[in-house]
């Protein structure tokens, strides 16, 4: 070999070296997105099935009040997900947890929320009452905790589901709540 051809083929062997060993170096690794959204009252499969058409990852922000006067419980989520198109995600549906001095009962052209369950559903919004007790176990002395859901998506003048695929979907998404906030208050 040509000692003029030396420093060249060195260069080309560090840099074959150096690329293998970028090919095989570990990735940092992004932490796992979590299990359970909006306070641990969803799964991220249930969170999923609202979904206005367009798809993404589903993510969800929380927020808190301490309430006002006698009622003391307030809590909120705004379930979203990532545009495809840009950095900023679209808000999905939310999900509020308070408490109540008095059952505002079902909301016109509501369906029942289902055995075992206090409340009603339309496309668009759904309220369930916890069971009797969880109100003093959360920390508030009115009488009754509800979780409601707020699916702007799904009102019917969008037209993006038929009214009984929404009904279902919210009632799913609603029930499960309902469940899992009960059993995390032990009531």
């Amino acid at each position: 070999m040509d000692k003029k051809w030396l420093p060249l083929t060195v260069v080309l062997g560090v840099a074959g070296v150096a690329v293998v060993t970028a090919s095989l170096w570990p990735e940092e690794e992004k932490p796992p997105l979590p299990r359970t959204l909006c306070y641990g009252a969803l799964s991220r499969q249930t969170a999923e099935l609202i979904d206005d058409g367009k798809g993404g990852e589903v993510s969800a922000e929380e927020w808190e009040s301490p309430g006002k006067g006698e009622l003391k419980v307030f809590k909120g989520c705004g379930v979203m997900r990532a545009n495809p198109d840009n950095d900023y995600p679209r808000g999905t549906f939310n999900l509020i947890i308070q408490d109540e001095l008095h059952d505002s009962g079902p909301r016109k052209d509501s369906v029942p929320l289902g055995p075992g369950f206090k409340g009603w559903v339309r496309p668009d919004e759904a309220k369930a009452t916890l069971p009797a007790g969880c109100a003093a176990r959360m920390g508030s002395t009115a009488p009754y905790i509800t979780v409601e859901l707020i699916t702007p998506s799904q009102e019917e003048k969008k037209k993006l589901v038929d009214r009984g695929t929404a009904i279902h979907r919210s009632t799913t998404v609603l029930r499960e709540a309902a469940t899992n906030l009960a059993r995390l208050a032990g009531c």
